[in-house]
């Protein structure tokens, strides 16, 4: 480096401090293998010659303004209204981490509150968090509050999870309070769930749409036996199906968490993304993060405050519920404007649009042989019975199509408003093409 901020008798002053002459008795354990007196690096670059080196190397990877998309299983290739990134680059918020001088911050506390609102609509519950790292970590903090909630050890956690966030959550328990127990399904749905209540459960996770696509239909049933048992329902849903499903609440979810993508952050290569969590009443003292809530200044106006902050950093360690840090500030600022500028019209177009088109797909791709892994209802997502998914996805990609996610002997397609009946034909003549060829 050509600058180094410590001038020379600081750094003499340093090194004689720990009793050394020169940096190379301060790197001295370090194989001599591994110093370098000067990094390889070629010459500078003009502005003008930078700009097109990083064109050409971006060019490399496959973009979805340039393929058309069919892989979803949790993240979404939604279309995004420009005025949401015209926003968000407002230096306000580009610059914004996280609110530690909360009151301070009106405009970015007024923000996540207009944020929590708007989750609270969408889910049905009574209270929405600051946002979640992801929808992954919102679940396994979901399951941290339902152990501690009902003081069980046990949760049920069916195959038709998102395989992910599965993953994270049986990291979670493995340093937490409770354990995971899989429930293996057969037919696509957590039906099966059903038969593993009892008086052991903490809680009991639904994902609905679930990792296949399809519409658990017996949530309402599986959250009724559960209640029954004392133990506690998570529900794990796709905020943009909410524009046409029953809100989570009307189904007996108890905490309702997910991936809040879909709302105006684009796929960016997986992140970053924000989780949403939501609660009802009785659990919002054990709501992981921070909790923006509505006040009045000494001048009787409108103010925000951070009024529950239930992690270790603010609260003793041994009450707390949850170490989780950050809130993702900027994601979520994003969600808010997404949703204000499509509201609940434009929500239900988009969810009913996405839908219409898996619908008219799963036809055409049935017109060619090629049938669904699951007789389940679904809503924009579907699995396919597919011999070689790897194969399958090549040769979409040497027609210009970015295919699904590959199952075991199938494929996961899905289908957003941007998807177009003329690029939803292509994929169907080359998937129908392969399977003609077997």
């Amino acid at each position: 480096m050509t600058y180094i901020p410590n001038p020379p008798t600081v750094r003499q002053e340093m090194l004689r401090a720990l009793g050394m002459n020169n940096t190379k008795e301060l790197f001295a354990d370090i194989p001599a293998q591994y110093h370098m007196e000067r990094l390889n690096l070629p010459s500078g670059l003009s502005e003008l010659e930078l700009k097109r080196k990083l064109t050409s190397m971006a060019s490399k990877n496959l973009s979805t303004t340039s393929y058309p998309t069919f892989l979803g299983a949790g993240a979404y290739d939604h279309y995004i209204p420009v005025a949401v990134d015209q926003l968000l680059l407002r230096s306000e918020f580009a610059t914004t981490y996280t609110p530690y001088q909360a009151e301070l911050s009106q405009g970015i506390l007024q923000a996540i509150f207009e944020y929590q609102t708007l989750i609270c609509d969408l889910t049905g519950m009574d209270v929405a968090n600051a946002s979640m790292y992801d929808g992954a970590s919102a679940l396994a903090e979901a399951c941290n509050v339902a152990a501690d909630a009902t003081r069980r050890k046990t949760v049920l956690l069916p195959d038709t999870v998102n395989p992910n966030y599965r993953q994270v959550v049986a990291t979670y328990g493995r340093s937490s309070k409770y354990s995971v127990q899989v429930i293996a399904t057969s037919d696509g749905s957590a039906t099966e769930v059903l038969g593993h209540i009892n008086e052991e459960t903490a809680a009991v996770v639904l994902q609905h749409p679930n990792w296949f696509g399809n519409l658990e239909t017996q949530a309402q049933a599986i959250a009724e036996k559960a209640h029954a048992h004392k133990a506690l329902v998570i529900m794990v849903v796709d905020p943009i199906s909410l524009g046409l499903l029953k809100p989570p609440a009307q189904l007996g979810a108890d905490m309702v968490v997910g991936e809040g993508q879909a709302l105006g952050s684009p796929l960016a290569f997986g992140g970053p993304y924000l989780g949403f969590f939501a609660a009802k009443n009785n659990l919002m003292r054990r709501v992981p993060g921070r909790l923006v809530g509505q006040t009045t200044d000494r001048n009787g106006q409108r103010a925000f405050v951070l009024t529950l902050q239930a992690r270790e950093q603010h609260i003793r360690r041994e009450k707390a519920s949850s170490n989780i840090c950050s809130n993702q500030a900027l994601n979520a600022l994003a969600a808010t404007i997404y949703l204000a500028l499509v509201g609940p019209r434009g929500l239900r177009e988009i969810a009913l649009r996405s839908h219409q088109l898996a619908n008219y797909a799963a036809k055409q791709l049935a017109s060619r042989g090629i049938e669904l892994k699951f007789q389940q209802p679904f809503f924009k997502e579907f699995a396919i019975k597919l011999a070689d998914p790897a194969a399958a996805n090549k040769r979409l990609l040497e027609n210009g199509i970015i295919g699904g996610y590959e199952l075991k002997g199938g494929m996961l397609l899905a289908f957003t408003e941007k998807r177009t009946k003329a690029e939803i034909d292509r994929l169907v003549d080359v998937l129908g093409g392969m399977k003609h060829a077997e």
